[in-house]
């Protein structure tokens, strides 16, 4: 079995706006991220598809870019479940799935999944244990399959350092991503996302910005991290202070979003994923995906 790093490049894209669209759609736009020059594309799991299976619709509907969950959630299956289905993607499509997986939230979990969020880090840890002794007795990959976990606090950062090939950021700032590469380590996969929208009125920008925003800005996991780098209760409110917003999202023209994602490579990141906040949450952001590509596949 080959161990091969999953080549994900410096630059991917994140989006949620592919669940919004009929698979074959969604599968169309991925081969044209795919043209474009994008080698990754992340993709969530919250309220929409399930996060194996579009992945592998995803695979099918491509030919070389590298699907990523972003992330996987822990509740959704059992360990044995998600060895299995990582297992049988990498089999399928070689050096082209990378597994991330998370703990989610407490409302995500309790109030909608109808299960008990508790100990985040030994949970995890615990479903790591499972996932590595369960039996799978189908024809094995050639590549030895690859995950990342989603990870914010130096804890969870350590846990996926030991335990997978790097770590998942999200809904962090730029001095995040320094703080996350020294819990790491030299060596694991540091692949942080980055949200940003492509307007350069700093009224309208930050308008379309809190759209996105407001989601996270009452989950602790997030609140908590982000008080580590100076941010208060003030910065929470209404979904978010302009101080949050412009630390959490890149807003302006293509050279702002350029900018954002070199300081997250300078700070230590070996990828940064790009989600496309845009003004109408619906339509899936294939022209500011165009727009971007230049500059963001060679980077």
């Amino acid at each position: 079995m080959q161990n091969d790093h999953v080549p994900v490049g410096s630059v991917g894209i994140w989006t949620f706006n592919l669940e919004l669209v009929p698979s074959a759609q969604a599968q169309e736009h991925v081969a044209e991220l795919e043209e474009l020059g994008y080698p990754a594309v992340w993709i969530p799991e919250a309220l929409g598809r399930e996060a194996m299976s579009h992945a592998a619709l995803l695979l099918a509907g491509s030919k070389s870019i590298v699907v990523c969950t972003g992330i996987a959630s822990i509740w959704a299956r059992d360990a044995m479940a998600m060895n299995a289905a990582h297992n049988t993607l990498t089999e399928a499509h070689p050096n082209r799935f990378l597994l991330g997986i998370g703990v989610s939230h407490q409302p995500m979990v309790d109030a909608v999944r109808g299960q008990r969020y508790s100990r985040p880090l030994s949970t995890m840890r615990e479903y790591l244990d499972r996932m590595d002794s369960a039996v799978f007795m189908a024809a094995p990959p050639s590549h030895a399959p690859q995950r990342v976990l989603a990870a914010l606090g130096p804890k969870m950062l350590a846990l996926a350092a030991e335990r997978s090939a790097g770590a998942h950021p999200y809904f962090v700032p730029v001095e995040h991503t320094p703080f996350a590469r020294e819990a790491l380590g030299q060596g694991p996969l540091l692949a942080v996302e980055q949200a940003v929208v492509l307007e350069t009125d700093p009224h309208r920008a930050r308008e379309i910005a809190r759209k996105h925003t407001g989601v996270y800005t009452s989950l602790p996991n997030y609140t908590n991290n982000l008080r580590r780098f100076g941010f208060g209760d003030e910065d929470f409110n209404g979904a978010g202070s302009d101080r949050l917003i412009d630390a959490i999202v890149a807003w302006g023209g293509p050279d702002a979003v350029i900018d954002r994602v070199r300081s997250h490579l300078d700070a230590g990141a070996d990828h940064v994923c790009v989600q496309v906040i845009g003004d109408h949450s619906t339509e899936v952001p294939v022209r500011e995906w165009r727009e971007l590509a230049p500059a963001l596949t060679t980077m």
